[in-house]
């Protein structure tokens, strides 16, 4: 049956940033599909531990500070020991900084590329050696941004890192397709999280893009738990390289 391909049962995910909004929505999408999660934050992820150990499923807590490489082969080590092995890695942690582009630091460059790009292609690269090891294959999610297709104003690091996510994403799935890994990425369009609540309390910013939006609104995070749990799933399996745009048709005006 179709449907059994998208089931995510005893399945083990990793998430990036998931204490809040867009990597929680997926967490909890995973979860729901039957995967068990180690969430990888910098805070202690309370409200999505609770939301998760609600579906039934198991949530290892992992803290680490993705803005560097330190912590990367801990976090692998740690999944591996708690569950045995791993199946999802869903890149989702990311930060943005904004200003002018011909005021804009190096420091704000760096931690920006830093944590949205340098470290999503060690932490995957990690976790491939990991699947290829288990000799079962993998799935790798990235997250991407509409950045990853326009210009954006005043986030120039934000831009380069989310375009990057791009660009890794396909030379990640050319050399590990051969493995039975799966690299595709997930660009998310206008959603309502904390990120955007200044965005959405300005009337006439928050008009004017709703009014570019087809769909007439802004995104929720559950609006990203069928396109993860799609690209984490067996129904995905000729899928790879792709940025899937999950953004109300913002894209198509």
């Amino acid at each position: 049956m179709i449907l059994n391909t998208f089931d995510l049962s005893g399945k083990i995910a990793i998430v990036t940033g998931c204490d809040t909004g867009l990597g929680q929505g997926m967490a909890l999408g995973l979860a729901e599909a039957g995967c068990d999660i180690v969430g990888v934050n910098i805070v202690e992820p309370t409200e999505t531990i609770e939301k998760i150990k609600a579906t039934g499923r198991k949530f290892l807590d992992v803290r680490a500070n993705l803005m560097a490489m330190d912590d990367i082969s801990s976090i692998v080590e740690q999944a591996v020991a708690e569950f045995g092995r791993i199946d999802i890695l869903v890149n989702n942690a990311g930060i943005i900084r904004r200003n002018d582009a011909i005021e804009f630091s190096e420091q704000d460059w760096d931690d920006v590329m830093n944590i949205n790009s340098k470290t999503v292609f060690f932490l995957s690269q990690a976790v491939a050696k990991q699947f290829i090891a288990q000799g079962n294959g993998g799935k790798i999610i990235n997250v991407a941004s509409m950045l990853s297709f326009q210009g954006g104003i005043r986030v120039p690091s934000y831009t380069a890192s989310k375009s990057a996510v791009q660009g890794i994403t396909r030379a990640m799935a050319n050399e590990w397709a051969q493995h039975g890994i799966n690299v595709n990425a997930i660009a998310p369009g206008y959603f309502a999280t904390n990120n955007t609540a200044q965005l959405r309390a300005d009337e006439q910013r928050n008009a004017a893009i709703v009014e570019r939006i087809p769909a007439q609104r802004w995104g929720n995070p559950e609006d990203l738990q069928g396109p993860v749990v799609f690209l984490a799933s067996q129904a995905s399996d000729y899928v790879n390289g792709y940025t899937v745009a999950v953004d109300g048709g913002w894209l198509a005006r």
